[in-house]
């Protein structure tokens, strides 16, 4: 999946949205818009880096030697 790619936007939006939901309706604390929100941003930035790391060796043309 390419980063930033129309797919990886639309799998961001709807993290963002479940997380930012579970959160939400789950909360009785006077902060629950601002813990929702950030976690919610904090689970798309977890799932961006994951697709970064797992991205970058893709396309590897030179993979080590003598791998068993």
């Amino acid at each position: 999946m390419k980063l930033f790619g129309k797919n990886h936007i639309i799998i961001s939006v709807i993290t963002f949205v479940i997380l930012f939901l579970m959160n939400y309706i789950g909360n009785d604390l006077p902060d629950k818009l601002q813990r929702a929100v950030l976690t919610a941003f904090a689970g798309v930035i977890g799932l961006s880096v994951g697709l970064f790391i797992l991205n970058k060796g893709k396309n590897d043309n030179s993979p080590p030697q003598n791998f068993d």
